[in-house]
């Protein structure tokens, strides 16, 4: 916040500096016509001198100041003058310090002018009084030049006695010109920051606006991109539910119509989770996690994860790791393992959806830069220059490539902010009709051990058959006002082999763990009647084992929301939308914790 003050305190007075210089600069030919006009005056005055030659070297310095300021004023009205404040600044001195050096050669020169003595030194003074009122909108010019151009004349005069009176009102003169020149350098630099503030509001207005703008446009195209593709999903499975239901005399689904409404579900699952993800991101409330982790293991496990989608296009889906990665003892990816799993999801994703024919490949190698560089490269249409770089854009799909194929134009934009989030890059280079190689670079730690992260192996069907093995048949209880997130948790609970009990709110919840014994609890984080958190800590209050059972908080995805679940009791937090894998981590997690209040937050997605 200090250092945002600075910077607009710092602006803001190089503005007022610009509108003094511009003032000041305005003002120059004004000076450059007064001391035209005043020469006459000066030539007939210097006749009356005894010394021609001193008079005539006079005449010519005059000539050369007045030539020289010409120039000078010409110059600044050059583009790359005005644009430089510290060159202009010093321009203004050094030709004000040439009049001043002009007015002083006239003083000396009318000290020995015999019978115009007196005459060419009043002359002098008014003409040290118009540099003085010439500087008066730039302050150091004012203090410097002023000082300087007022001091050759006063010089003179107060050598003579006899011109003390003249002297002293010279002085007079000359100060009253210096208070009345601070005077009007005071409200010029008050209307100067004026003047800058509303510069700076008005620009900041501006910038609003084009936020807004910004903003609009992207609300207009997630609610095209999210009207189409939730029309073409919903359209899809309700017609395959029709059937199910055996509506308009139609047989029931055939398998290759189930498996079809379950791909159109989880492509708009899909989207709307990338743009919940962007939209979260373009607001600035997107945090990542860094913590070591093994990702070759994760990009292995989506390998594995992807081969069957990859043999059913007939496409050969392989991984490479570097030897130099695999011979080391030690080290991490240090990173959100979460978010990582994503992008290179996306990115597999991505290539197997638009090869058409011949292989994608995964490389995993550490740079000289001390990076981990995870590449996804394919043999597919590739893109060229302009369309690689409109495919990092946010809602924006390449025509030549994506007719036919599903998606919000939103995955490569996410993953490359979520990269620099994590203190990564990724970039891509690509050739029409070769295919296309995306690099991601994440930061690699050589001294860390890395953690096997749940998330790393959140999908991998060769894990999900331990991890949804219970030990033995648990009674759980869950709360959840929705009918439908309640019927979904309800089958996958029972999927795992449990038995469940369902609570409409938070305060029938509550009841319910105080008359009857349930060996977990799955709540939700919002309720009416009586919240998550609420009905959680009002749990914990109980007498008995009801206090102490596990608790499992199920929540939107709100970072604030799951914090608050777990400083009421909660012993793990599962974010919806649930899968099979995601609550059996949860369940396993929560019913093997034990009740410490220092817990870390476990979270599953």
């Amino acid at each position: 916040m200090l250092l945002e003050i600075d910077k607009t305190d710092a602006l803001a007075g190089r503005a007022v500096t610009q509108q003094a210089l511009d003032t000041q600069t305005s003002l120059l030919p004004y000076a450059l016509a007064a001391f035209a006009v005043s020469l006459p005056f000066y030539v007939w005055t210097g006749s009356m001198a005894a010394n021609a030659v001193w008079m005539t070297g006079t005449f010519a310095i005059f000539a050369a100041a007045w030539g020289l300021f010409y120039v000078v004023v010409n110059w600044l009205k050059r583009p790359d003058v005005v644009v430089n404040l510290q060159r202009r600044a010093w321009l203004h001195i050094l030709s004000g310090l040439i009049w001043s050096a002009a007015i002083a050669q006239i003083a000396a020169f009318a000290d020995g002018a015999g019978p115009g003595r007196g005459p060419l030194l009043v002359m002098s003074v008014a003409a040290a009084v118009l540099v003085i009122f010439f500087t008066s909108p730039w302050l150091p010019s004012l203090l410097i030049v002023g000082s300087a151009t007022a001091a050759g004349p006063l010089f003179f005069l107060y050598r003579s006695p006899d011109d003390r009176p003249l002297a002293n009102v010279a002085w007079g003169a000359i100060a009253l010109a210096l208070a009345l020149a601070l005077i009007v350098n005071r409200l010029l630099r008050r209307q100067f920051a004026l003047a800058a503030e509303r510069e700076h509001l008005i620009a900041e207005r501006a910038g609003q606006m084009d936020q807004a703008q910004r903003l609009a446009q992207s609300k207009s195209d997630l609610l095209a991109t999210l009207s189409h593709e939730i029309r073409n999903g919903l359209t899809g499975v309700a017609h395959v539910l029709a059937a199910a239901a055996g509506r308009n005399g139609r047989a029931a689904p055939s398998r290759e119509q189930l498996q079809a409404a379950l791909d159109a579900a989880n492509d708009l699952l899909a989207v709307l989770n990338t743009t919940l993800d962007s939209e979260t991101a373009e607001a600035g409330r997107l945090e990542v996690d860094r913590d070591p982790f093994d990702a070759v293991a994760l990009i292995r496990d989506l390998v594995i994860l992807n081969r069957p989608n990859a043999a059913t296009k007939g496409l050969e889906l392989s991984l490479h790791v570097s030897p130099d990665l695999t011979a080391l003892d030690r080290g991490a990816t240090v990173a959100d393992a979460h978010r990582v799993r994503q992008i290179l999801a996306n990115l597999l994703g991505n290539a197997l959806k638009f090869t058409v024919r011949g292989r994608v490949e995964a490389r995993v190698e550490l740079t000289a830069a001390g990076l981990l560089a995870i590449e996804i490269a394919d043999t597919g249409p590739g893109l060229a220059r302009e369309e690689l770089e409109q495919a990092f854009e946010p809602f924006n799909r390449i025509a030549r490539t994506s007719a036919g194929t599903s998606g919000a134009g939103l995955g490569l934009s996410l993953s490359r902010r979520l990269a620099r989030l994590m203190g990564g890059e990724l970039s891509a280079h690509s050739a029409v009709g070769v295919g296309s190689c995306f690099r991601l670079e994440l930061p690699f730690d050589d001294m860390a051990l890395p953690e096997r992260s749940a998330e790393a192996v959140a999908d991998a069907p060769t894990l999900v058959t331990a991890a949804a093995e219970p030990l033995r048949q648990l009674r759980v209880l869950i709360a959840e006002d929705d009918a439908l997130n309640a019927a979904m948790l309800r089958a996958v609970i029972e999927q795992l082999g449990h038995q469940v009990v369902h609570a409409v709110d938070g305060r029938r919840a509550v009841d319910l763990a105080r008359v009857c014994e349930f060996d977990l609890l799955m709540i939700d984080g919002r309720m009416p009647n009586l919240d998550g958190p609420a009905a959680i800590a009002a749990i914990r209050k109980l007498d008995g084992e009801s206090a102490v059972v596990p608790i499992v908080a199920v929540i939107g995805g709100d970072a604030d929301e799951a914090q608050e679940c777990v400083d009421s009791g909660a012993d793990a937090v599962l974010r919806k939308p649930v899968s099979v894998n995601a609550v059996a981590r949860a369940i396993a997690e929560a019913v093997a914790a034990e009740r410490e209040d220092d817990r870390p937050l476990r979270a599953f997605a």
